[in-house]
Order: structure tokens, then C-alpha cells, then sequence
């Protein structure tokens, strides 16, 4: 197997990746909260994680990929620094829409699912949802509680973590700063500010509740992740992924619980992402300023655009986002699409012995670069180095289109769709008629004019830089 050197926080260093089986890896993601859309923020992760994913099956490791689907116990009070109180981000989604918390579970899981086929994410291999593992929750608490864990307060069963004498070191915590910086008000019956809920029962009046024998009522967030994961990747496994938020509170709270349950990690290397940003500021629901994957197809991008400007970037450094640096992204991808058409056309050459090193060459430090902490944005270099180099076009095709396995840029898909589509003048002069139509107000004959359009085999997809024209497929 190829070496692979990944930045494990537990450790706080680059190391050498050595999973427990010599041919099998288990990695866990934590997934979304399904009580809005998923931006391209939240994205943004999940392409850096499909990558790790198509990685590992590309230098042989069988891989086992599990993610959470939160629909029950975020509570909004994470945001004001304390994940106990507030309200149930699933309840406030129902009420904001009118909708039952299912429903909103059931159209956000939807939303992210689509977004991941849009951006050729790879499904995981477990989509788990905390509402349909809550016996294995319980289970798991007991298991924290019998060995002497927890205690309990009107609020529910707590975690203590004073029993974890360790619990500050993952994160590199320092409490005292920490609660004196807190923007809530601490619960009086807390032994300490950071204890946290495995099971909350003072909710009478939320929605999603199940009996337990703590009483009537619904897991804290943290649980469903230990749980979930252990019940599919074993009690120890290979790789834990999440973004960076998540190392303070969630993880290190996972970590606990991990060691309450089965005085041990159950994590061996914990991998977190930063942000995709916008001028230095995250992306957030509560500031109005996200961006969906269908967002930006509704301005005339293809997912793949996104993907790309994605893999310029370093998993552990971010992404400022802007629309200059997406069209940028665009731009290079139609160029390496051109590339793959103009590739296609030309016959094989009989390789010399210098090209064949240098094809070997190529291999090796694209792998190299991917191994070296997903280094992806050196690896796409090396891309281009391929489509300058004078390799044969044949050559140049095969590498970049084998490279393309772990990237995930759909090249020769997308090639396929671009192979010299002719649009008929006739059309063409349609649609221009239709714009004039547009511009008039008169969207009778506008109308009009686009099922003409149809009729001819083609469609229009309106966007803010103008109509685009495809040929039904």
C-alpha cells in the first residue's frame, strides 16, 4: 500500500496512516443537520472528504464510509456556546415552513442528497439518521452510565466530565477562559459548565420524543455520532472527519463519551476541515449569506465548476469563496474539457523509454502529492503539468482521465456532452427573438417561442449571464 500521511488532531501532528486491518478502512463523517439546505459551505467538506474516500479505494484499501443525518436533539443554544439549550433546530425548521419535523427531515435530506449527486460526491456507504437509531443511543448511554458516568438534573441524564481526566486535551481547552467567556447562562445544576446531556427529559412539549429509563424524552446531539458509529465500524475504527467547529464542543464530547462507554478512543485519527468563506467570513444561515449548489446552477455554472475550485484549496487552509474565483475555476475546467476532446482525436503512438519513465513519473507524484495530508491542490497541478508536458495525446488522455478517478471531475462525461453540439442557425435566431420578446414584457410570445425551441430538440435554461442552449437529452 502507498504511504499516507494525514493531520491527526488527537495527536495535533501529521502522521503516518496505519488503519487497524491491513486492507480495510472505516471512516465516519459527520453529515448534516437536515432542518435547512446545505450550502456550499457545508459542501465545501464534503468534497474534501470524497476525495480522502476515493483515495483510500484508489491505492487499494476497501473502504466502509458511514455519515449521520442529525434530525432530532441540535439545539440552537450551540451557536451562544452552550449545544443544551435553546431550541431544537428540527422543531424551529417545522415551524419556520409550516411543516411537520418530519417532513422538514425528510425535504432537507432530500436537498443534501441532491446536492451530492450534483457535485459527483459518492454516496456513502451508510446514510444514518439519529431518529432510527435511538435504541442503539440508549443502549450506548447505559453503557456510559454502568460504568459511572453520569449523574442526573431536572434537565436529564448528564455526562460528567470530570470523570475524564483527559477531557480538555483533544481540544486543547482551557476552561477557565472558556466559561468565563460564556454567552449563557450556566445550568445551576451542573457539577460543571461542560458537562453535557446523553438524554434530555425536560421538553414536555417537544415533538420527538421516546420513552427511556431516564424518562420520556430525546437524546443530546453528541450521542447519535458515537452510537451510529460504533454500531457500523466496530468499537474501534480507522478515521473520523468533521469540520473544524466541531473540535471544541462535539468532538471532544464524542471523545468522552467514547472513553465513558469503553474507557477507550474510539477514533484512531480525527481529520477536520476549515471553511469555505466569503471575504474571511463563514457562510451561515443567520447571516443571510449562502449559496446552494442549485444557487449557482441557476447562474449558468455546472457543479463541476464548484467541485474544481474546491480542489485549488487545502482541506486544512479553507476557501474564500467569490464569484472572480468560480469563474476562474470555470474557465480552467472548459479548458481540460477541450483537452479531453482534442485528445480523443487523435490515434495511439508507440511510447519511447523516456516516456514511459516520464508517464511513471507523473503516476508516482500524483499519488505522492494526494498521500502527503490530501494535498489535492498539488495533485490537480500535476494535471496540467500532463496537458503541457509532450507526452503523446493519447498518453495525456489516459493519465489525466485515471487521475480523474480520485478526483471526481467527471472529464470524460462531461466531454461527452460538449463532443461538437451544432446548434442550427434556425434556433439560434429563435432565441435571440425570444430575449427581444423578454425585453418588451410580452412573455405571451416569449412563451410562444421557447416551446418552438423544444419542438427542435433543444432547451433553454435562463441565468444571470443570459440563456444557455442544451439539446434534449
Amino acid at each position: 500500500m502507498v504511504d499516507i500521511k494525514l493531520t491527526n488532531t488527537r495527536t495535533h501532528k501529521k502522521e503516518n496512516f496505519k488503519p487497524i486491518n491491513s486492507s480495510r478502512v472505516g471512516v465516519y463523517s459527520c453529515g448534516p443537520t437536515v432542518y435547512w439546505n446545505q450550502h456550499i459551505g457545508h459542501m465545501y467538506a464534503y468534497i474534501q472528504w470524497d476525495v480522502l474516500i476515493r483515495l483510500l479505494r484508489n491505492v487499494g484499501y476497501k473502504v466502509k464510509w458511514v455519515m449521520n443525518i442529525t434530525d432530532v436533539g441540535h439545539m440552537t443554544g450551540e451557536n451562544l456556546g452552550d449545544a443544551d439549550t435553546g431550541e431544537d433546530k428540527m422543531e424551529k425548521g417545522a415551524r419556520r415552513e409550516k411543516l411537520t419535523v418530519w417532513q422538514v427531515a425528510d425535504k432537507y435530506i432530500k436537498q443534501f442528497t441532491d446536492s451530492l449527486n450534483l457535485l459527483n460526491i459518492q454516496n456513502p456507504d451508510v446514510l444514518s439518521r439519529a431518529t432510527e437509531h435511538i435504541n442503539e443511543q440508549i443502549d450506548l448511554i447505559k453503557k456510559i452510565e454502568a460504568n459511572g458516568f453520569t449523574y442526573k438534573t431536572k434537565t436529564g441524564l448528564v455526562f460528567d466530565t470530570s470523570k475524564f481526566k483527559d477531557y480538555t486535551r483533544f481540544a486543547r481547552l482551557n476552561l477557565a477562559k472558556q466559561r468565563a467567556g460564556a454567552r449563557v447562562e450556566v445550568d445551576e445544576e451542573k457539577r460543571q459548565p461542560e458537562d453535557f446531556l446523553l438524554w434530555v427529559t425536560n421538553k414536555p412539549n417537544h415533538i420527538m420524543q421516546w420513552n427511556s429509563p431516564w424518562g420520556k424524552g430525546f437524546p443530546g446531539w453528541h450521542i447519535e455520532c458515537t452510537a451510529m458509529s460504533v454500531k457500523y465500524l466496530g468499537e474501534k475504527f480507522d478515521i473520523h472527519t468533521g469540520g473544524k467547529e466541531h473540535i471544541p464542543v462535539h468532538h471532544t464530547n464524542e471523545i468522552a463519551q467514547g472513553y465513558g462507554a469503553f474507557r477507550r478512543q474510539t477514533a484512531n485519527y480525527w481529520l477536520h476541515n476549515d471553511w469555505l468563506t466569503l471575504k474571511n467570513e463563514k457562510m451561515s444561515k443567520s447571516k443571510g449569506n449562502i449559496y446552494t449548489i442549485d444557487d449557482l446552477v441557476s447562474k449558468g455554472y455546472d457543479p463541476m465548476h464548484f467541485r474544481y475550485l474546491v480542489l485549488t484549496s487545502h482541506y486544512k487552509k479553507g476557501l474564500v469563496f467569490s464569484f472572480e474565483s468560480l469563474d476562474a475555476a470555470q474557465s480552467a475546467y472548459n479548458k481540460l474539457v477541450e483537452y479531453i476532446k482534442a485528445w480523443r482525436r487523435g490515434g495511439r503512438s508507440t511510447l519511447s523509454s523516456d516516456k514511459m519513465k516520464m508517464i511513471d513519473e507523473f503516476q508516482k507524484i500524483f499519488v505522492e502529492k494526494l498521500s502527503d495530508d490530501l494535498n489535492v491542490a498539488e495533485a490537480l497541478a500535476i494535471v496540467w503539468s500532463v496537458a503541457k508536458s509532450n507526452l503523446p495525446n493519447s498518453d495525456k488522455l489516459d493519465l489525466v482521465l485515471d487521475y480523474d478517478h480520485v478526483l471526481g471531475l467527471k472529464l470524460a462525461e462531461n466531454a461527452d456532452k460538449a463532443q461538437d453540439v451544432k446548434i442550427p442557425e434556425k434556433v439560434v435566431k429563435m432565441v435571440e427573438e425570444r430575449e427581444e420578446f423578454r425585453k418588451r414584457g410580452d412573455y405571451k410570445k416569449a412563451d410562444e417561442v421557447r416551446i418552438s425551441i423544444e419542438k427542435s430538440g433543444f432547451v433553454l435554461e435562463d441565468t444571470e449571464k443570459g440563456p444557455i442552449i442544451k439539446p434534449t437529452k
